[in-house]
């Protein structure tokens, strides 16, 4: 489901014991990463922590936004993340044209577009429908308690693993160069441009939902809205998400990515199991991922945002009261995860990225291929979504397992 979808129920009582759980683990990891790290790591992990908060608190997710939109006309989570891609622009373009920000070297994502791209964004986009979220939707909801998002995200792990293994099967494919829109067209020329695109499809969209449903999902207003407890109304997300991004740029030098610290994962445990020995893969010959594998994992700004962002869904849950972890899951939604997972990850290393570093860090970026991933990632989804019948995914949704499918 998307976010529209869930039913707001009263208020739950805090869960004390996790949320004395989930508090540790975020400051006195804070603490450690300062330790062993430096004060920029730590405020990268505290980051993440925010980046799981807000989306839990929002159920705010891709898998269930698209699926919602495409199947009902409700559009809500989309435009909002029309919202959130727009004041990412503003914030990041003049910064990316500058430079520096604050003295600190800024950088944006901006890669070359493909056959492998547009390939791998497509199996990306049916692997989000059968695993139940994206990358970061997988994160926030395993941290908020779903089991079957704990199976999507090994197997995620799993796939990204076999695509870098594999990744001289599809790095041949023809490309276009990588293409910034602002150093092409201008700063202010294509941050009009971006804008305008933003409107416009959120405009097309509020049109088509009051057409089919006679009205427009709100995105400011949430019946029984409260910052700590949720539910947040979807432009709150939006507005944290876009801000959170841009703090990630400033301090981390570019902006937010998920998947890499996937790679890093897998091919860590395959080589600690003497499954596989990575540093030979062509993948891992590449200058700027080999430190990748000797760096300690408390000094990588990827793997600490990720398990930040687990622990801030963790004490979003907490708060208000939902962190209830459910390991009855049928054999098809299992199944389900599994072949979604795997799906997830192979094609996120193919596609350069999953939904936050290729699509919104891209398009946040300038560049053409965050623009290129999306279209590819549709159609993966509509195919994606003819599929979950198969798997037993379409069965009315419960106030218990609403939050779960809305990543």
């Amino acid at each position: 489901m998307s976010s529209s979808d869930m039913p707001l129920s009263h208020a739950r009582p805090m869960q004390w014991p996790a949320l004395m759980l989930a508090s540790s683990g975020l400051v006195l990891g804070a603490a450690y990463v300062m330790a062993q790290g430096s004060g920029r790591l730590a405020a990268l992990w505290l980051i993440g922590g925010g980046l799981g908060f807000a989306l839990y608190h929002a159920a705010f997710g891709f898998t269930g936004a698209y699926r919602t939109c495409l199947a009902t006309g409700r559009s809500g989570a989309v435009r909002a993340q029309m919202l959130m891609l727009a004041l990412a622009v503003l914030l990041f373009f003049p910064a990316l044209a500058a430079g520096t920000v604050f003295g600190q070297p800024v950088r944006g994502f901006v890669f070359p577009a493909g056959w492998e791209l547009v390939i791998g964004a497509f199996i990306f986009g049916v692997g989000m429908q059968l695993g139940g979220g994206c990358a970061s939707g997988t994160l926030y909801t395993t941290g908020g308690g779903d089991s079957r998002s704990a199976i999507t995200l090994a197997c995620f792990v799993i796939g990204i693993t076999l695509g870098a293994w594999d990744v001289e099967r599809w790095q041949d494919l023809p490309a276009l160069p990588a293409v910034s829109l602002p150093q092409t067209l201008g700063l202010w020329p294509a941050l009009a441009l971006n804008l305008a695109l933003f409107v416009a499809i959120a405009w097309a969209l509020a049109r088509r939902e009051r057409r089919r449903t006679g009205q427009v999902e709100p995105l400011f207003r949430r019946s029984g809205a409260q910052f700590l407890s949720g539910p947040w109304p979807l432009a709150w997300a939006a507005l944290a998400l876009a801000v959170l991004n841009f703090a990630t740029l400033v301090i981390a030098g570019r902006p937010w990515g998920i998947t890499q610290a996937f790679a890093t994962w897998g091919a860590l445990a395959g080589e600690a199991t003497g499954l596989a020995d990575p540093v030979f893969w062509a993948y891992w010959e590449e200058p700027t991922r080999i430190d990748l594998l000797h760096r300690p994992l408390v000094q990588d700004a990827t793997h600490l945002m990720n398990i930040g962002l687990v622990l801030g869904a963790f004490f979003a849950a907490a708060l208000a009261g939902r962190f209830a972890p459910d390991w009855r899951i049928g054999l098809r939604p299992l199944l389900a995860a599994v072949i979604g997972g795997l799906m997830l990850g192979y094609g996120a290393r193919m596609a350069l990225g999953c939904n936050i570093s290729a699509f919104f860090s891209g398009v946040a970026s300038g560049s053409l291929h965050g623009w290129i991933w999306i279209l590819a990632a549709i159609p993966g989804n509509m195919l994606g979504m003819k599929l979950r019948p198969l798997f037993a995914l379409d069965a009315p949704a419960t106030q218990t397992n609403a939050r779960k499918e809305s990543a």
